[in-house]
């Protein structure tokens, strides 16, 4: 009889190649078409029961029975979507998609979890059933969400309301071989926002003319640094970050509209309504002094924080000590980013956690988001075999 580390390993290279497979054709948000079908044709191989076409058309959720009576229904979840990046990794197996990469490693995640799903439908017992939860669009789509309006976690779909999820993520801040994660909030709640300076356009060459709102967008971007210094507790945490500004045609017209993109990131209730605010209150009111207007317009479903519960994370800990030994399970900070499995959350108990990709002669690794990014295939063992004892070990 095999041991699950041997079944890993018989299956890595298999696991490794699905990997650059999906890498060499990343697939945006929602239009994870091939992805979806790589999936489940690999499931249909396997003899594994799962259902397509959730959360807008490219979710998949598939189903082991347990082989025993009166275990736990545990989920685990992976995310599909890429990023609109050019990439300049420079590997063999790089994007063939111009201008659509992996960089967020979710080429990774969904690997480990197909491997999951192939280790433990060839294990002799599973005292637990176990679900898995493909996703679409985690790069600010919500597919999470639309996942759980799908009824993935609430036995709608296939098999019985789930009691514990856990995800994870590839860290290129922690060393290989080691997992990190906290109880409470892990990431922050995230919101998108527009802000559209409309001025009135005229000739450069007569500006007194005109209302410019590329001066107005530029006090509004400046003025937004006050959130966070100025109008929350300095002990407490909040960023507004503006990424994109889009005005103009010409370098000699002055434009009707100028447009700010954004993200809120906070990790209290109570600071997010005031920040939320205080954006909108400075917008208008900026634009307001210089003769323009501001219309502020929010994401239709922000991230929320994403947080984990005290119990789930101390069996991931048990668990994870267990298997991979105490000194590679490491405590992680509280970070400012975000995350939609933050939704699965919000439903029942859950915990994401971090797998490290950082070899251990690195001190640095090419950072999430980043062109130069390509998940560890190093890593995808650790990954596979937590996931695996995550859903193995008795709740």
């Amino acid at each position: 009889m095999t041991s699950l580390r041997d079944r890993i390993r018989e299956g890595l290279a298999d696991t490794v190649a699905t990997r650059h497979d999906l890498h060499a054709h990343p697939e945006l948000g929602y239009k994870e078409t091939r992805t979806s079908q790589v999936v489940q044709k690999l499931l249909s191989e396997w003899g594994v029961e799962h259902c397509g076409g959730l959360a807008g058309g490219t979710g998949v959720l598939a189903r082991l029975p347990a082989t025993s009576p009166g275990g736990a229904t545990i989920a685990l979840r992976a995310d599909m979507d890429a990023l609109p990046i050019v990439e300049e990794s420079g590997v063999p197996y790089a994007s063939d998609n111009e201008g659509v990469m992996h960089a967020c490693g979710h080429d990774g995640h969904t690997s480990i979890l197909l491997a999951t799903v192939r280790a433990l439908s060839q294990a002799p017992e599973r005292p637990n059933e176990v679900l898995f939860v493909f996703q679409p669009a985690e790069e600010g789509g919500a597919g999470g969400n639309r996942m759980c309006l799908d009824g993935v976690l609430d036995g709608r779909v296939l098999g019985n309301k789930v009691d514990v999820i856990y995800g994870l993520h590839g860290a290129p801040m922690v060393k290989l071989g080691d997992v990190s994660t906290k109880i409470g909030p892990l990431l922050a709640a995230a919101s998108q926002f527009q802000i559209t300076i409309h001025g009135k356009g005229c000739h450069a060459a007569q500006p007194h003319v005109g209302i410019d709102p590329i001066v107005v967008a530029s006090y509004v971007l400046t003025a937004l640094q006050t959130v966070a210094s100025r109008t929350v507790n300095p002990l407490d945490s909040v960023v507004v970050t503006v990424g994109k500004v889009v005005a103009g045609s010409a370098h000699n017209v002055i434009p009707d509209n100028a447009v700010l993109h954004g993200t809120l990131r906070t990790l209290l209730d109570d600071t997010n309504k005031t920040a939320i605010a205080t954006v909108e209150r400075i917008a208008k009111s900026t634009a307001e002094a210089f003769g323009a207007t501001a219309t502020v317009e929010w994401e239709a479903v922000p991230y929320p924080v994403t947080r984990n519960e005290a119990g789930a994370t101390e069996r991931f800990r048990k668990i994870a000590r267990a298997a991979i030994g105490d000194e590679r399970v490491k405590e992680e900070p509280t970070h400012m980013g975000g995350e939609d499995f933050s939704f699965y959350g919000l439903r029942v108990p859950a915990c994401f956690f971090f797998l490290g990709l950082q070899p251990k002669d690195k001190d640095t690794y090419p950072n999430l988001h980043s062109p130069r990014f390509d998940f560890n295939d190093d890593a995808i063992p650790t990954g596979v075999e937590m996931m695996c004892e995550l859903a193995l070990n008795p709740l």
